[in-house]
This record gives structure tokens, C-alpha cells and sequence, in this order.
């Protein structure tokens, strides 16, 4: 399968999924109530949390099938490890929601700041949540299984029906159920179960038969000891990962009241997207880094590390400028509500600058991941989490959602300009300065200067009035940023060339 075809499914997916899923929220907020969907936010956050009980089991199924396809693992050695697996997943997703069950009513009358809405609705809510949450979480282990074998186009499809049914089909059931939080949420759990069938049985024709098999495959968790160590280094990186991105919304879920929470949900949402952006790229590249590695095709890894990298650049980066300078401007064109849009603009600039360092001080932990030796990503995750989650507690305690932001951009700063090169120096000696130079800042340089200069003329001569001359500025300047990011970078730029020279020979 193509590595461009897969990246381009990858990115037509999450694009809709990600357009689709921010674009609605203004109507959940309409018709539901901000505190209403502040529950939203709550129930997105947990399904985060939730992922600290995944051990590094579903990048390792998903490597490890990788490598089966590249001829690394045999059949039956590869099913003995998804029986352990899956045994593993089944176990963590009960215990895990039958807690969360039990917890749904100290939750909700304790820990949430519930204005309106009956405590009730917001107990069974919560429980719905609970195995919503952890059925989502079993689809880690069948998408591990997809993803490892590089059936992007066809995941793809599946994540984009599943987003159409998970957001705006619950507005059908609402108008026949009415618009609270209970027919929400009941309408998400029948979505999980659906959505974990389809992924089940996909995963299942992907594994290799058992008749084809020289021997009965049994049960044993003695599969799982040579990935073992490479499991708990993704384990422990992954627990930091949501300790340092979800600690400021655990803390301030219990500090804001419902409705402000909400919105500082819809905020830190829109400054996700980055990250969403990137996310098609990260997961078509792994597979593909560790097959490379595998077969010993070294130059052709590194390229695939660079080119990876000025795509995310090109892309996470001039969205992030974009989203950054013209950050009160998208929320009111997004929500129609000026108040709002003051009040959330500053939070969503820190988070999405952040968000953009992130994007790209992620590469080196595909490089890793690729060789199989997380050893300096979890000496760099330990350290990021010693210093960013005690600052975010004390900055999110006293100065709220704009305090988090700023610890969140600081950190991610500091993270990318020392740790990054360190690995970077450890692993490809000679690699960071070109990387950072020509596959990073050449190419997001001069769209943040258009950008900045675009804003600068458009603040002092032209004022927009209406919801759609804002709207018209933006796309007008996105497209600009977007063009002049292209023409930026090196392997865009090649490409280009090749294409148009192609079309000259045909002539």
C-alpha cells in the first residue's frame, strides 16, 4: 500500500472527523446548554484518562503486526500474542468501567459543579460514560491490528461513518427524545458498540488463519515477554502523555463551574486539531519506519523522518499560525457569540501555539519507535512530566484556563529546543541541526511573517462587521499561509517539479 495513499486517507478521515466534530458544537451548546455539554467535556477528558490502563499494549500490537507483515514474526508466534493480548484488553476495559461505574455518583455530586441539570441525569450520565468509555478503549486493540497492516483506506471509511452517527446522528435522537444530556449519551454507547463490532471482526479476517497454523495456538501470556520491555517503555511514556495534557482538565473540571468548563473545553478542542492534523501523518509513517528498520533500509527511513516532518510542518504549522493570530476571529465565526470569543481567544492562542511545538517534537519518539528502544523518550517524558504537571497544577489552581496555557506553551518550548536534539544527537549524530533548520523553521518562517503582516494591515485599515467577511479573511488568509508554506519546503517543492515536468514530457 502506498505510504502518500495512506497518508492522504489518513488525512481525508480526520479532517472530516475533526471539521465535522467542531463545527457541530455551536448546535450541542444550542440545544443542550453549555453545562450540558460541559458533560461532554467531561466525558471526553475521561476517555483520555482511560487510556493510562492501556500499557503500551496497543502500539505494541500494532508494531509487532507490522512486523509480521514484513516477515520479522511468524504466523503463529503473531496469534499466540493477540490471544495474550486481547485476554489482557478484555480484563483491563471490565475492571476499568465497573470503577468508573462506581464512582458515578460521588462524581457527580461531588466533584462537578452542576447548576441546572437533575443529579440524576448527571449519575446516569456518568455511568453511560463508564462503558461507552471502556468499549471505546477495546477498539484500541482491533485498530492496532488495522493499523499495523496498513488498511488506512478502509479505517478511514469506518471513522468517517462512525463520526457522522456519533455527531450528528445523536441530533436524531435527541429531536425524538429530547435534547439532554441522557438521550446524548445513551445515543453514544449504541455508536461504541457498533463501532467495536465493526473493528472486531475487520481485525479478525487481518489475522493470519489458524488452519494455516502448524500447530493448535493455545494460551499463554509468555508471548508478551519479548515485547515486553518495549510495552511498559510506551507504557509509562503514554501514562505521562495523558498526565501532562489532561492534568489542567481534571483540575480545573472540579474548580470551573459545568458551563465554563464548557467552554473552556471548546477552546482547548479547537487547539487539538493540531494535534488531530499530525495524527494521520504519525500513524502512517510508524508502521512503515519500524518495516524499514526491519529490512535494514536505513537512508530510506531518514528520508521518510524528514519528508514526515516538513509535511507536519507544513500543515500542523500554518494551521497553528493561522489559528493563533486570528484566534478571536475563528471562535466568533464558529460560535457566533462576540463574548465568548473574547473571553476564550487567549486560552485557545497558548494552547495551539503549544500544540504546534508538540506536533513536531513528537518525531523523535517515531524514530525511536521505529528501532525499538523507547530508552530516551522515557527519560525525556519523566522529565517533561516532573516540571510541566506541577506547574500546571499551581498555574491552573490560581489563574484558571489562561494560567494552564502558559505552562502548556513554556514546557513544549523548552522540550523541543533541549531534549529533542539530545535524542536526536544520541541516535543520528549531525541529524537536528538540519532537521530544525530546513525541515521546521525554513518552512514555518515566512508563512508566520505573511500571517503576522496580514493581521497587522487587516487590524489597522479593515475592520469586518458580520460573521462572513470574517469568515472570508480567514479562508483568504489561510490559503496564502498554506501556498507559501508548500513553496517553503524542500520535498514539496521536489515534488512539485517532478509533477510539472511530467505534464511537459506528455505535451
Amino acid at each position: 500500500m502506498s505510504l502518500k495513499k495512506n497518508i492522504i486517507a489518513n488525512y481525508a478521515s480526520q479532517l472530516y472527523v475533526t471539521g465535522i466534530g467542531i463545527l457541530i458544537l455551536p448546535l450541542y451548546v444550542k440545544h443542550m446548554g453549555a453545562e450540558a455539554y460541559g458533560l461532554v467535556g467531561f466525558f471526553a477528558m475521561l476517555q483520555a484518562w482511560f487510556a493510562l490502563l492501556d500499557l503500551g499494549l496497543t502500539p505494541t500490537i500494532s508494531r509487532e503486526t507490522a512486523r509480521y507483515f514484513g516477515a520479522s514474526m511468524s504466523a503463529l508466534a503473531y496469534r499466540q500474542l493477540f490471544r495474550a493480548l486481547s485476554s489482557i484488553f478484555i480484563s483491563i476495559a471490565l475492571l476499568g468501567g465497573t470503577i468508573l461505574w462506581l464512582l458515578a455518583s460521588s462524581i457527580a455530586s461531588e466533584w462537578l459543579k452542576v447548576d441546572s441539570i437533575p443529579i440524576a441525569d448527571v449519575i446516569f450520565s456518568v455511568q453511560i460514560m463508564a462503558i461507552s468509555v471502556a468499549l471505546r478503549w477495546m477498539t484500541g486493540l482491533y485498530r492496532g491490528v488495522i493499523t499495523g497492516c496498513e488498511q488506512f483506506i478502509w479505517l478511514s471509511i469506518v471513522n468517517t461513518v462512525i463520526a457522522t452517527l456519533r455527531f450528528i446522528g445523536v441530533f436524531v435522537s435527541m429531536w425524538l427524545y429530547g435534547f439532554t444530556p441522557s438521550v446524548f449519551f445513551a445515543h453514544q454507547l449504541v455508536i461504541a458498540i457498533l463501532e467495536l463490532l465493526v473493528l472486531y471482526f475487520k481485525a479478525a479476517l487481518s489475522l493470519p488463519r489458524k488452519i494455516s497454523l502448524p500447530e493448535a495456538i493455545g494460551f499463554s501470556f509468555s508471548p508478551i515477554k519479548p515485547v515486553l520491555k518495549f510495552s511498559l517503555a510506551i507504557a509509562f511514556t503514554s501514562s505521562v502523555w495523558v498526565l501532562v495534557t489532561q492534568t489542567d482538565k481534571l483540575i480545573l473540571s472540579g474548580i470551573l463551574p459545568l458551563a465554563e468548563y464548557g467552554y473552556f473545553t471548546m477552546a482547548v478542542l479547537v487547539a487539538s486539531g493540531i494535534m488531530i492534523i499530525s495524527g494521520p501523518i504519525s500513524s502512517s509513517i510508524m508502521p512503515r519506519m519500524a518495516r524499514l528498520h526491519a529490512e535494514g533500509k536505513h537512508l530510506e527511513l531518514l528520508s521518510v523522518y524528514r519528508n514526515a516532518t516538513q509535511l507536519v510542518s507544513v500543515t500542523c504549522g500554518s494551521a497553528a499560525i493561522i489559528i493563533a493570530f486570528f484566534a478571536e476571529s475563528l471562535l466568533y465565526v464558529w460560535t457566533g457569540d462576540r463574548e465568548l470569543a473574547k473571553n476564550s481567544s487567549l486560552i485557545l492562542t497558548l494552547y495551539v501555539i503549544g500544540n504546534g511545538f508538540l506536533a513536531v517534537s513528537a518525531f523523535p519518539y517515531y524514530l525511536q519507535y521505529a528501532k525499538g528502544d523507547l530508552r530516551y523518550h522515557l527519560i525525556g517524558n519523566a522529565i517533561m512530566a516532573v516540571v510541566l504537571i506541577p506547574s500546571i497544577i499551581v498555574a491552573a489552581t490560581y489563574y484558571g484556563g489562561v494560567g494552564a496555557g502558559y505552562a502548556w506553551l513554556v514546557v513544549n518550548v523548552l522540550y523541543l529546543l533541549s531534549w529533542a536534539g539530545y535524542v536526536h544527537h544520541k541516535l543520528e549524530p549531525g541529524l537536528h541541526a538540519q532537521w530544525l533548520l530546513l525541515d521546521i523553521i525554513k518552512v514555518v518562517a515566512a508563512p508566520a511573517l505573511i500571517v503576522y503582516g496580514s493581521k497587522y494591515l487587516i487590524d489597522t485599515s479593515y475592520t469586518a462587521t458580520t460573521r462572513s467577511s470574517e469568515l472570508i479573511l480567514i479562508i483568504t488568509v489561510s490559503l496564502l499561509t498554506l501556498i507559501i508554506a508548500v513553496l517553503s519546503s524542500r520535498y514539496f517543492r521536489t515534488g512539485l517539479f517532478r509533477f510539472i515536468s511530467s505534464k511537459v514530457k506528455n505535451v
